[in-house]
């Protein structure tokens, strides 16, 4: 029990430095701020519901990790280094991936409550 403590603190202590240090995880968390409500609004069935929350979750999920890989990049070196930028690029890569997925949910989930699907 006390390792799971731990790891909740940990967590914890990591995502308010993220909130304050990364303007991409604030963003991200107003838009599930208002991805909540607006899941009750198109989602037809609860599954959809939890799907469009969930979707908006992971592209925070994968701005965290995101986030660790640049500042572990950073605290590496401070001068320019051709792989440490392409791996920067490849987590970059990964959000985008990731809110690319979310938009199609979201997409596709309100043609579905236009009946267009």
């Amino acid at each position: 029990m006390l390792r799971f403590w731990r790891a909740t603190i940990n967590s914890w202590r990591g995502l308010k430095f993220a909130i304050r240090s990364e303007q991409a995880i604030r963003e991200e968390l107003v838009a599930l701020v208002i991805a909540v409500p607006a899941a009750w609004l198109i989602g037809t069935t609860a599954s959809r519901r939890v799907e469009l929350i969930a979707v908006v979750a992971l592209v925070i999920v994968v701005e965290l990790l995101n986030t660790a890989i640049e500042k572990l990049a950073d605290r590496l070196t401070t001068e320019h280094d051709p792989q440490i930028g392409r791996v920067k690029d490849m987590g970059s890569a990964a959000v985008g991936v990731a809110l690319a997925i979310a938009g199609m949910v979201w997409l596709f989930a309100l043609g579905e409550r236009m009946g267009l699907f």
